[in-house]
C-alpha cells in the first residue's frame, strides 16, 4: 500500500487543493476547531462528577492530548494527506482498518458542528430571546458552508481573525472573573466525588481539546508542511491547555457552579453572577462569545469536508463527494452533504448526546492513529519522518492507553449511544464490504 493516491484533478492535468496555509493560519485553524470547547459543553462534566471529579478527568485528558499531539505530529508530517487517520490506517493495516478509522473521524467532525451550532443559537437567544435557537443554528450552517466553498485561503484568513478574537475574549473573561475567585467555591458541593464520576466526565473533558487533530485534514494545503505542521500543532496545544484549565478553574471558583452545569452559555452566565445581570460586560461577552463558537464551527466545517473529500477520493464514499470546484478549488459537494448530515443531528439529539457521540468517534480515531504509528514504525522504517515522536515508544503508549481508558468509560456510561455508533459502523462496514473500494483518483473538478 505505500504509494500515495492521485490528488483530486491531477489525472486530468487540473490543479488540486491549494498549498497556501502558513504557520499562523494553521495555529488559528487548530485552535479555532477546538476553542468553542472552552465556551460550552465541558460544564456538563460538572453535572456528573462535580468540580473535583471533573478536574481529575480534565487533567487525565490533558495528559492524553499532550502525548497524542506529540505522537500524531509524526504521522501528519510523514504522510501529509487530507485523509489523515484513515490514510495512516490504510498504509498500516489495509482498507478495512482504514474504513473504521475514517468512519470514526467522520463521526468526530460531523457531530461537533451541530453541537456548536446549537450553542450559537443558545448564545444568540441569551442576547435576544426573539431569536429562535434552531433558526440561528440552521442559518449558521448555510452561511459557513458558503464561506468555505469560496476558498481555503479566504477561509484560513477568516479563521485567523475570529480565532484571535476568541482567544483575546477568553483572556478578558479570566481577568474579569479572577477577583471573584475563591477556592471554597471550587471544592463546595463535592460530597459525591468518586472514580465513577471521573470516568463519566471524561467525554466532557475531551470536549476541551476535541478536533485539534483536524489539522491533518488540511495537511495537503499547508506551505512547507515539514516545519509548519509541527509548529502549528505545538503552538495550538500549548494555547489550549492554558485556556482550558484557566477557564474551568476560574469559572468554578466564581460562585455556585451547580447553576452552570447544564446550560449552553456558562461563561456569560458566570459574568452575570459575578458582575450582576445589569452589567454591560455580561451582554458584551455574550456578543463577543459568538466569535469562539463561530471559529470552531467554521474550522470544523473545513475538517469534515476534507475528510469526506479524502474518503471519496480513495473510493470509500461516492465519487461525486471528491469533486473540487473549478473556480474556488474547494470540495463543494463534501461541504454540502456533510452539512445535511449535521442538520439531521441538530434536530435529533441534545447537546450532551451529540458531544458524547463526537467524543466516541474521536477516541476510536486516536486509538487507530496510535496503533498505526506503532505499525508504520515496523512496516516502513525508512519512511521520511520530519518530526519524530519524542521518547518513543513511551509517549505514544501513554496516548494509546489513556485513549482506551476514555473509550471504555464512554461506552460504560453511554450504552445506548455506543450501540447506535456500533450499529451505524456495522451497517456502513457491511455496505463497504459489499461494494468494495473503487479506484483512487476517480475524482474530478467541476
Amino acid at each position: 500500500m505505500g504509494s500515495a493516491p492521485i490528488r483530486a484533478g491531477e489525472s486530468a492535468g487540473q490543479p488540486g487543493l491549494r498549498k497556501v496555509i502558513t504557520t499562523a493560519q494553521l495555529w488559528s485553524i487548530a485552535v479555532g476547531m477546538v476553542i468553542s470547547g472552552e465556551y460550552f459543553g465541558w460544564n456538563y462534566g460538572w453535572a456528573v462528577a462535580g468540580t473535583i471529579g471533573f478536574l481529575v478527568a480534565t487533567l487525565l485528558v490533558t495528559v492524553m492530548y499532550l502525548a497524542f499531539i506529540f505522537s500524531y505530529t509524526e504521522l501528519t508530517t510523514s504522510i501529509p494527506d487530507a485523509g489523515g487517520p484513515f490514510t495512516y490506517a490504510n498504509r498500516a493495516f489495509g482498507s478495512t482498518a482504514a474504513f473504521i478509522a475514517g468512519f470514526a473521524t467522520l463521526v468526530d467532525f460531523l457531530m461537533a458542528p451541530p453541537a456548536i451550532a446549537a450553542a450559537l443559537g443558545a448564545y444568540a437567544n441569551f442576547l435576544n430571546p426573539e431569536l429562535p435557537v434552531l433558526g440561528v443554528a440552521v442559518a449558521t450552517y448555510v452561511v459557513f458552508i458558503t464561506i468555505n466553498i469560496l476558498g481555503i485561503k479566504e477561509s484560513a484568513n477568516f479563521s485567523m481573525i475570529v480565532t484571535a478574537l476568541a482567544v483575546v475574549e477568553l483572556v478578558v473573561f479570566m481577568l474579569l472573573v479572577m477577583p471573584a475567585f475563591e477556592v471554597k467555591n471550587v471544592v463546595a458541593h463535592n460530597e459525591s466525588f468518586g472514580a465513577g464520576g471521573v470516568f463519566a466526565a471524561l467525554p466532557f473533558a475531551i470536549w476541551f481539546y476535541l478536533a485539534i487533530e483536524g489539522v491533518a485534514m488540511v495537511a495537503e494545503e499547508v506551505k512547507n508542511p515539514n516545519k509548519t505542521i509541527p509548529r502549528g500543532y505545538l503552538l495550538s496545544i500549548g494555547t489550549l491547555v492554558v485556556l482550558a484549565l484557566g477557564t474551568m478553574l476560574l469559572t468554578a471558583g466564581a460562585g455556585d457552579w451547580r447553576l452552570l452545569s447544564e446550560i449552553d452559555y456558562p461563561l456569560p452566565e458566570t459574568l452575570a453572577m459575578v458582575l450582576g445581570r445589569t452589567s454591560p460586560w455580561s451582554k458584551i461577552f455574550a456578543s463577543l462569545g459568538l466569535f469562539g463558537l463561530i471559529a470552531s464551527f467554521h474550522c470544523n466545517t473545513i475538517g469534515y469536508s476534507r475528510q469526506i473529500f479524502a474518503l471519496a477520493r480513495s473510493g470509500y464514499l461516492p465519487g461525486f463527494l471528491a469533486q473540487v470546484n473549478r473556480r474556488f478549488q474547494t470540495p463543494h459537494w463534501a461541504l454540502i452533504v456533510g452539512g445535511l448530515v449535521g442538520f439531521l443531528a441538530l434536530f435529533s439529539g441534545t447537546t450532551g448526546e451529540i458531544i458524547i457521540l463526537s467524543a466516541l468517534g474521536a477516541v476510536i480515531m486516536y486509538i487507530s492513529s496510535m496503533v498505526s504509528l506503532f505499525q508504520l514504525r515496523k512496516k516502513e522504517p525508512d519512511l521520511q519522518r520530519p518530526f519524530v515522536a519524542p521518547l518513543y515508544p513511551y509517549v505514544p503508549a501513554i496516548a494509546l492507553i489513556l485513549s482506551v481508558v476514555c473509550l471504555i468509560a464512554i461506552i460504560y456510561y453511554n450504552i445506548g449511544l455506543s450501540l447506535l455508533f456500533a450499529a451505524l459502523l456495522a451497517v456502513s462496514l457491511l455496505l463497504f464490504r459489499m461494494i468494495g473500494v473503487r479506484g483512487a483518483g476517480s475524482s474530478v473538478i467541476r
